[in-house]
């Protein structure tokens, strides 16, 4: 079928190239339409459950709150993991979805399922569902600046003109404002004044509330004219409060302002933001929709920030702190470059090794051409151009360039010796039939290589998906290339003088090396044998030196530096912490701009506590950094300036720190999760565990959470007192709430403006403990009032600022950062240490997690599936050739190709990944077909020396074997060379490349490269030897000429 398919396509050569101009066509729209990113996204599913609790301690927000909440959600169906986070006055569920789950899908699910939990939840307290944004989408982030305005005026900017500007954008999932202070209304209450008066505080809240009204009493016809009627009663500032009436004593009206103080004040703040040590910001975050691109996200957010800059206030601008387009058009620009770079190599190659520019001309089109057919299918399957995508097309670009070359090279062979009068089109059409069919089978094979790529799951497979889909497409097209326009091409332009291939001096020098080599080994089989055995036994040396990681961390051009204070850290402590670690930062000549994050956005998608802190340092390029200076070097030097007392330091990425979080719940690459039901003993074995990894070699941080380290003022209200004093709990729980928790009493409509009026005690009674149980009065139901402390007792104690939970249990995370060990030899360092040192009671238990979790997952997966490829693969070849001994003689190219990639990765010092597997695995491909094509000419030649011993009446002796061996590995050298140098050529740009996405890259083709040239050596030495041995005459013909 496939010679016939040759033949065809020779004979109809216009109809080929307008199949060809349709493909370039179709791959030139998908080209110009496919949407850039610098990475895949790499995101679970997730539906996030927000429910604000002002004012409530963690405890009593994981009892009431997130325990209901997560409980409930374990039953969602496709749910992964929940996740649960219980935060001062805030609750956190995370519902992470199986793999392949639509977002809107899993929304409706989780909604379907909290509407039968909201039913448990206390009065008052409505959770809602978080944006519908990807796990990385903070896309873009930014400042506003202006040396006239305050924090309040610039918060008051971000959130009632920038944020409702930019979330029209299309792709943004919500626009997120964090620092600043917030603004509300303070009705500072004067509790003797108000005892003096007879009002109690809810007297006060309740007047207040009501006094905030707009009404309507339908219309009116006055006139022949419709007049609506509406009652307004909004307050609109100070003054309005002030006058608020509570009551009329003795035909005097008493005013708010008789006894209470109004003044704007900043909300309660759980979050700040801070730029380059130069002091506190109002910031906003973009966040990206899941599904959007990203690139197309930021271009919008930026066009409307273009558009929003006129009509903003005078002196304020909107400052970029973290654009996601720079890191994409990078690393396209470092694909992309490296694309080029491989097709002029490969193009070279070709020209070099044929002499002849119009036969080098026809690999030379139809490179481009598959690489364009790949493009317009990746569009149509809505594969994304990104690093691993384009990395897969870049890998693949040798071998797609082989069997036009092979082809070309016989073509060129057959033309040199056809008799004269010989048809050059049949000639040619022959030399394609001859190899084109095991050719097509052997690009097939590489094809199916891949396969184990498309069987890794989650985040690992979610990264190289994209890649396995494009190098897949890739050969696909080339194998369908390979017999249909490659043969219209060469019957189109192999024509005119073609230089002999003895007077090639290229060919000459390879057939002048490799004939004492080939005739050597000959003569010497078994030793050849034994020889290969050893090398290949040697290959134990690398592979147990090598150690084993998830990934390499991707450069991202931008770095994230988040340490951890201990709990308990106040606002203003951190404020100051914050800005003197960022001004540090600043000072290294390296740095950009630097924006730090303390606390959580006003977002459901960031549940961060306050002692959590997030600074994103902007690098300059790298030909700005001082000579010889490094990333891991400015990590080293940057971490050792940066130690203060308590704060544990740990470096990461950004988008990498978002994919951790949200897969695995840790942040740094090395994690443990400490299961259990107690928050003490949990605290006390975690504390156990931080301190004996930080005694295993590479630790350089290691940070269990404090979970009962916060301190806390708690008032218990006496029983017997309440039942004395003739009080409720609720009133004096109320009075708590609304003296010292400043609980909102209505909000004011301002315009397009919305701001809280909130009651509370005066300063310097709510921050004196002392003042809190002695001038804090609750009102009795006969009008007088009692201090707190008559029917409650203050004290001071220790409890969670934070509750974590995991499918229900309770967790506490131990952060731990490593540098210089590979992940695995020290995770099993680690683990080892850990069992030995600490023993965890019934009912506690240990996981460890963070990348190490990946790393398990993807060995399991390639454990079961790489097999089952080798199986498949021997499947394919066995069909080609239908000789198991041929089939055999390929597949121990396999193991050989291992020796080489081994080697060199010991030598560059790079340890096994997911990436470097997946090199092993496109190496699997490309070996068995340098092994094919060597069998292909050892087969023909031995084919034609049959034939002549057939036509001189006699059987084929072992001379005849020597010399056909000769002549089909010998004298057809050149095309063998030719595949292996335009695969090694099309891989070397990738090795020598610098940009973003290099670090993964270069993984991939080190182990293709190295495996080249072991499995080069084995199909030019070994097979040979193997083909003589298994083809080896019996009998009297052997005995005849001895060989």
């Amino acid at each position: 079928m496939i010679a016939g398919l040759i033949r065809w396509s020779a004979g109809n050569i216009v109809l080929v190239l307008i199949g060809a101009a349709f493909a370039t066509l179709a791959g030139l729209y998908g080209l110009l339409r496919v949407p850039l990113d610098a990475l895949p996204d790499l995101s679970d599913t997730q539906v996030i459950i927000y429910t604000e609790v002002p004012g409530q301690a963690p405890q009593v927000v994981e009892d009431q709150v997130t325990y209901p909440l997560t409980s409930a959600m374990l039953s969602v169906p496709r749910s992964h993991v929940v996740r649960g986070f219980s935060f001062f006055g805030v609750s956190f569920v995370y519902v992470i979805f199986e793999e392949g789950t639509d977002i809107y899908w899993a929304r409706s699910r989780v909604l379907e399922y909290l509407s039968a939990a909201a039913k448990r939840l206390p009065e008052g307290v409505t959770p809602t569902l978080g944006p519908d944004a990807t796990g990385v989408g903070w896309v873009y982030q930014y400042a506003l600046m202006g040396a006239e305005r305050d924090l309040g005026e610039l918060r008051s900017i971000q959130d009632w003109q920038v944020r409702l500007a930019l979330s029209k954008a299309p792709g943004v999932a919500e626009i997120a404002s964090v620092g600043g202070f917030v603004k509300q209304y303070a009705v500072v209450v004067d509790p003797r004044r108000l005892a003096a008066y007879g009002l109690t505080l809810q007297e006060v809240f309740d007047a207040v509330r009501s006094s905030n009204k707009d009404v309507g009493g339908r219309t009116v016809e006055l006139s022949e004219t419709e007049f609506m009627i509406r009652g307004r009663g909004y307050l609109t500032g100070v003054a309005d409060i002030e006058q608020v009436a509570l009551k009329t004593q003795g035909g005097t009206p008493v005013l708010v302002k008789d006894v209470a103080r109004v003044e704007l004040a900043p909300d309660e703040r759980r979050g700040i933001a801070e730029l380059n040590g130069d002091g506190e910001v109002a910031s906003g975050i973009a966040l990206q929709r899941q599904g959007a691109n990203a690139l197309d996200v930021i271009a919008a957010v930026k066009e409307r920030i273009t558009a929003l800059a006129p009509s903003l206030p005078e002196g304020v601008r909107i400052v970029p702190v973290y654009d996601r387009s720079d890191l994409i058009h990078r690393a396209i620009a470092t694909l992309s470059t490296t694309l080029i770079e491989e097709s002029i190599v490969v193009a070279l190659i070709c020209f070099i090794f044929l002499l002849h520019a119009r036969s080098a001309l026809v690999a030379i089109v139809t490179l481009p051409i598959g690489i364009l057919i790949a493009f317009a299918v990746m569009y149509g399957l809505g594969i994304g151009s990104n690093i691993m995508s384009l990395g897969g097309i870049a890998i693949a670009i040798g071998a797609m360039v082989d069997a036009a070359i092979v082809m070309i090279e016989n073509a060129h062979k057959r033309l040199e010796h056809a008799p004269a009068g010989a048809s050059r089109t049949e000639v040619l059409i022959q030399a394609a039939q001859e190899v084109g069919p095991a050719l097509f089978f052997s690009l097939l094979v590489i094809t199916v290589s891949f396969l184990p790529i498309f069987a890794l799951e989650a985040q690992e497979g979610r990264l190289f998906h994209p890649l396995a889909y494009t190098k897949t497409l890739s050969m696909a097209a080339a194998a369908l290339l390979s017999v249909t326009l490659v043969p219209a091409l060469m019957v189109l332009f192999i024509r005119g003088r073609i230089v002999p291939e003895a007077r090639n001096p290229l060919n000459r020098a390879l057939i002048w090396l490799y004939r004492p080599v080939i005739a050597a080994v000959l003569r010497h089989k078994i030793v050849t044998l034994i020889l290969a055995g050893a090398v290949l036994a040697a290959t134990i040396i690398p592979a147990m030196r090598l150690g084993s990681e998830f990934m390499p961390n991707l450069n991202e051009g931008t770095l994230l530096y988040m340490p951890t204070t201990l709990p308990g850290l106040s606002v203003t402590k951190a404020a100051e912490l914050l800005q003197t670690q960022d001004r540090i930062i600043k000072s290294f000549p390296e740095v950009a701009t630097v924006w730090g994050k303390a606390g959580r956005a006003q977002t459901a998608t960031d549940p961060a506590p306050l002692e959590m802190f997030e600074t994103v340092i902007t690098l300059k390029p790298e030909d700005q950094w001082r000579p010889g200076m490094t990333l891991d070097g400015l990590i080293a030097e940057m971490d050792a300036a940066l130690q203060f007392p308590g704060v544990s330091n740990a470096w990461t990425m950004p988008i990498k720190a978002r994919i951790d979080m949200l897969s695995t719940g840790i942040r740094t690459p090395v994690g443990v999760k400490i299961y259990g039901k107690d928050l003490a003993e949990l605290e006390r074995l975690s504390r156990e565990v931080e301190a004996v990894v930080r005694r295993v070699p590479g630790t350089t941080s290691a940070y269990a959470e404090r979970v009962n380290s916060g301190y806390f003022l708690e008032i218990t209200p006496n029983r017997e007192r309440l039942a004395r004093y003739g009080l409720t709990m609720e009133a004096v729980q109320s009075t708590v709430a609304m003296a010292l928790g400043a609980e909102p009493a209505t909000t004011t409509v301002e315009g397009r403006e919305r701001y809280a009026v909130v009651l509370r005690y005066p300063r310097d009674i709510r921050s004196d403990p002392e003042a809190i149980a002695g001038e804090t009065l609750v009102s009795l139901p006969n009008g007088g009032t009692v201090p707190l402390v008559e029917v409650a007792t203050i004290a001071r104690t220790q409890g969670p600022t934070s509750i974590r939970t995991e499918d229900g249990q309770l967790a506490v995370y131990v952060y731990v950062g490593i540098r210089g060990r590979d992940l695995g030899g020290y995770v099993r360092d680690a683990q080892a240490a850990v069992q030995a040192g600490i023993a965890f009671p019934p009912g506690y238990r240990a996981a460890w997690s963070g990348q190490f979790e990946y790393l398990e997952r993807a060995e399991a997966r390639l454990a079961v599936v790489v097999p089952a490829t080798l199986l498949v693969i021997f499947l394919l070849l066995y069909l080609n050739f239908r000789r198991i001994s041929d089939t055999l003689i390929v597949m121990l190219s396999l193991p050989f190709a291992l020796v080489g990639g081994f080697w060199l990765m010991d030598l560059m010092g790079f340890n096994i990944s997911v990436a470097a597997a997946v090199g092993f695995i496109a190496l699997a491909g490309v070996a068995a077909e340098t092994g094919v094509i060597m069998l292909i000419y050892l087969h023909s030649a031995l084919r034609e020396r049959q034939a002549l011993a057939a036509a001189e009446g006699r059987t084929l002796d072992r001379a005849d074997l020597q010399a056909s061996i000769m002549k089909g590995a010998v004298d057809r050298v050149r095309p063998k060379i030719m595949t292996v140098a335009a695969i090694m050529a099309g891989l070397l740009p990738i090795l020598w490349s610098t940009g973003v996405g290099s670090e993964v890259m270069q993984r991939i083709a080190v182990p293709m490269i190295g495996g080249m040239v072991s499995s080069t050596v084995l199909t030019l030495v070994v097979i040979p030897v193997l083909f003589a041995l298994v083809n080896a005459p019996r009998g009297a013909a052997a005995e005849r000429a001895p060989l």
